[in-house]
């Protein structure tokens, strides 16, 4: 089962296997990309809506390696829903394929590479430098913004 991200409609991604999505991609959509999402679904697409309990899963493995920030709602119910179909993620995302790795879920890109490693990004504050392991809006010791930094 391919889980398919906006980007593979976008693109025009093909694939013989079974596909699936959620409803919340369509709405990220526009153009031929509407007509495509709805084409596929006409012909037997899978719509799947992941449970909660597997959404706080994709969450805390987000929030573990600094990518919680950066994904959106669909984003992260994309993940559980490869997650929980045991499928493949169809996305051109680089935080999406890292939260998919970090839960053992198979991940194909589309039109860009994938990522080569995955990380757990550490962030840094502004102002004074120290590190945190979990993303902050401010410092708590200076009050500075803090900042994503790559963990390499």
């Amino acid at each position: 089962m391919h889980v398919l991200d906006s980007s593979a409609f976008i693109h025009d991604y093909h694939t013989t296997a079974q596909t699936a999505t959620i409803p919340l991609v369509r709405e990220e959509l526009e153009g031929e990309s509407v007509y495509r999402y709805d084409a596929m679904e006409g012909s037997g697409m899978h719509i799947h809506i992941p449970n909660g309990d597997t959404i706080e899963t994709v969450r805390r493995a987000a929030r573990e390696s600094g990518d919680l920030e950066v994904l959106s709602d669909t984003d992260v119910r994309l993940v559980a829903t490869a997650f929980e179909l045991d499928g493949h993620l169809v996305t051109d995302d680089y935080a999406m394929q890292n939260v998919a790795e970090k839960l053992n879920v198979d991940v194909e890109f589309i039109a860009r590479e994938g990522i080569e490693e995955q990380f757990d990004w550490r962030f840094q504050c502004q102002g004074c430098g120290r590190e945190f392991d979990e993303s902050k809006e401010r410092c708590p010791i200076c009050g500075s913004d803090v900042e994503r930094k790559n963990p390499t």
